[in-house]
């Protein structure tokens, strides 16, 4: 559809503003879900700052944790790994099992003491210690091809395999304790003397419980002790003894010394205290933590994969069932998630079981400032936000707070914010869309309105049939339909002085003619000389042509005249025809006519001296032209409801683009002077209104067959029935 420019600019640019609402409303939907970060961070780090407000000048929550020192030194300070369920004290190891990611291997990097320091070591050990409830576990997976048990009958305790354990208990006491067992079974404990060069008198200590099981690598123990007992120091060591004959000392191998308080590593039990205080915030969304300055975790509380986000709220709310909620949950929402991403229900939280944390946010809260952080997930399906506030004692920072969220709220409500959108792009845009087909539509309508008021107003012959109705309308359309009114009024006016010129031509000649002639006559009754004769026969001669030329003048427009008022009556055209070719076999003895009429009765309604004139012009048409010695061939028949009647004749072929213009007013393609008779092409002009009025069609042709050329007219005219 062609649009004048005014109007295809206007819908460009409504198509245009139409596009650029998506994209405003998509970028302004990321640019919310930006500030909805910066809100999160900052409320994030409000929170961190509030809970380290609360362990500000606590000296007591951290003294306990060894967070005084200036290093950590992995294998040496323990840490108290958080246990998910009390261990079954059996020597198996199997409930261990969940943490062996946690267990710490000692081997000859962490010999103590070596009686032959050439001789290999041939002792080695899997360790960890871990805290349920108010209790301290741990176990030792010993790799020893000759165990040593201490013997029944001697009351020294040291001359066998056996563990110390060595601790400054909570009261500041330096205490040491030893597990040397007879047997496989329950574990013998005792308490030794706090000076490390006496191993006499022992004491029974029955709150150290656990198994000494014997394997095929060595033996574990496995065991427990209250958390009362344990204070911020702790060592063990594992003295090994190879010969039970001479029970002499081989080697030690062991976490740190234990024959005195400085010797010993550090032990980090987390904190139940610090614990109860942020426990309050396992209902939140964020995961808390709280590390000592080394990083250490000294308290949990919450699950990032499990909590459910207070930013996403209000997301899930009731909605009636209705039948747009079904299409949008069944059809559009499916649709919408090609683009969008939902955020996962379960991901990868690679520091869940973590036991130190690090990152540029803790050592920027280190450093006294607050920090956050933003990371993917080790799956890349979620981003954490974490955050962290220094804890102050002192003017010294000793311990973090972090805090850390999930985006997922955030980007649930951007999903929320981006599917509404969408149905408003969707809603707009199907409006849009509406409105732009009625606009079009409506277009189109006028178009196509003005196209057949143009085809109507002009027939085929180029005749102004009607007018065509000027729009009212002030636009381009409008325009141009007052602009064709106005072509058209101006060719029929032209077109009316053309028909009516031969007319006023007949009529304004036929006086000065008939003047001239009898001034003629007057002179050729007059004695003359042969020269002024022959003057004299030369001017009649013009005035008879001139008068021939305004006979066929004023014949066809007496037929155009006629035809108006004629009536119609019921004949039968195979006997208009078959008379006419009679008499043309009688007028024209010299010319041969072939001729087949279909033995049927054809009946129409018309006028049949009109239809016997239209013959003679076609007769007249055909003789003109055809080839000398050459036959004419007419013939009637009936196809349908129509009768069909063609004149052939051989000769001349048509020029090219004339088949339907030598049925026009004053065309001919005879030569100049042919038969020394005028011809103005006015014969198939009157063929074709004579068919016009029998509602017929008419049409010229070339035929060529077997090299014999030719041009053959083809009339239709319909058929009534039988009265």
């Amino acid at each position: 559809m062609n649009l004048p420019i005014g109007l295809r600019a206007k819908v460009v640019i409504l198509s245009l503003f139409l596009l650029c609402l998506p994209w405003l409303g998509y970028e302004y939907v990321w640019e919310m879900e930006k500030y909805l970060r910066y809100g999160q961070e900052k409320t994030l780090e409000g929170t961190t700052q509030a809970l380290a407000t609360a362990l500000h000048e606590r000296p007591k929550l951290f003294d306990n944790q060894a967070s005084f020192l200036n290093q950590v030194e992995e294998g040496r300070d323990l840490y108290a790994y958080p246990l998910a369920g009390p261990i079954q004290l059996d020597g198996k190891l199997t409930d261990w099992d969940l943490y062996q990611h946690r267990t710490l291997n000692y081997s000859d990097e962490h010999v103590l003491y070596q009686r032959n320091k050439s001789e290999p070591i041939d002792i080695s050990f899997n360790h960890m210690v871990g805290k349920y409830g108010g209790y301290l576990y741990g176990f030792f997976n010993v790799t020893d091809q000759n165990v040593v048990f201490r013997s029944r009958k001697s009351l020294r305790i040291d001359r066998n395999d056996h563990l110390v354990m060595a601790t400054q208990s909570p009261d500041g006491q330096f205490r040491r304790y030893i597990i040397a067992n007879t047997q496989s079974g329950w574990l013998s404990a005792f308490e030794l003397p706090a000076d490390p060069s006496q191993s006499m008198p022992v004491s029974p200590e029955v709150r150290i419980q656990g198994q000494w099981l014997k394997t095929e690598q060595g033996y574990n123990i496995e065991f427990r002790l209250p958390l009362e007992m344990v204070g911020s120091k702790l060592g063990f060591a594992i003295h090994n003894v190879n010969d039970a004959k001479t029970r002499q000392l081989v080697n030690i191998i062991g976490t740190s010394a234990t024959d005195s308080v400085a010797s010993l590593g550090t032990v980090l039990v987390p904190s139940p205290e610090i614990e109860s205080i942020i426990k309050g915030m396992s209902h939140n969304s964020s995961r808390i933590w709280v590390v000592d300055n080394h990083g250490r975790v000294l308290a949990k509380s919450g699950d990032i994969r499990s909590s459910s986000n207070t930013w996403a709220d209000d997301l899930d709310v009731n909605q009636a069932d209705s039948f747009w909620q079904h299409v949008k949950q069944q059809y559009i929402l499916p649709l919408y998630y090609k683009i969008l991403t939902r955020p996962p229900q379960d991901f990868i939280d690679s520091l869940q079981d973590s036991t130190e944390l690090t990152g540029s946010h803790i050592e920027k809260a280190l450093s006294g400032k607050q920090g956050s952080t933003w990371r993917l997930t080790p799956d890349n399906k979620a981003v954490v936000l974490a955050a962290a506030s220094p804890i102050w004692i002192d003017d010294k920072v000793m311990g973090v707070v972090i805090a850390e969220e999930t985006t997922h709220g955030i980007r649930s409500l951007r999903n929320r914010a981006l599917e509404k959108l969408f149905n408003v792009i969707l809603t707009i845009m199907s409006m849009g869309t509406l409105a732009l087909f009625i606009f079009a539509s409506s277009i189109s309508s006028r178009i196509r309105r003005l196209r057949d008021q143009a085809e109507l107003a002009i027939d085929s012959q180029g005749r102004v049939r009607q007018q065509i109705v000027a729009s009212k309308n002030r636009d381009e359309i409008g325009d141009l339909s007052r602009s064709f009114s106005s072509i058209v009024s101006r060719l029929g006016q032209y077109t009316h002085y053309l028909e009516n010129m031969s007319s006023r031509l007949s009529h304004e000649l036929r006086t000065p003619v008939a003047v001239v002639r009898s001034s003629l006559e007057h002179l050729g009754l007059q004695q003359l000389d042969d020269q002024s004769q022959k003057y004299v026969n030369r001017a009649q001669e013009g005035v008879s042509r001139l008068h021939l030329i305004l006979n066929n003048l004023s014949e066809a427009t007496r037929l155009e005249a006629s035809l108006t008022q004629a009536e119609s009556c019921h004949f039968s055209l195979k006997k208009v025809i078959s008379g006419c070719m009679q008499g043309y076999q009688i007028t024209y003895p010299d010319q041969v006519f072939t001729v087949h009429i279909e033995d049927k009765t054809l009946f129409c309604d018309g006028v049949p001296e009109y239809i016997a004139q239209l013959m003679d012009k076609l007769i007249n048409n055909a003789i003109e032209f055809h080839e000398p010695a050459s036959a004419i061939t007419v013939s009637l028949t009936q196809y349908n409801k129509q009768a069909i009647l063609k004149v052939s004749n051989i000769g001349p072929l048509l020029p090219k683009d004339m088949n339907s213009q030598i049925f026009e007013s004053m065309v001919s393609i005879r030569p100049q002077g042919i038969n020394g008779k005028p011809h103005l092409g006015l014969g198939l002009y009157i063929a074709r209104l004579v068919t016009d009025f029998h509602h017929g069609t008419i049409k010229a042709s070339n035929m060529i067959e077997n090299g014999i050329e030719g041009v053959e007219i083809c009339l239709t005219l319909p058929l009534s029935d039988e009265k």
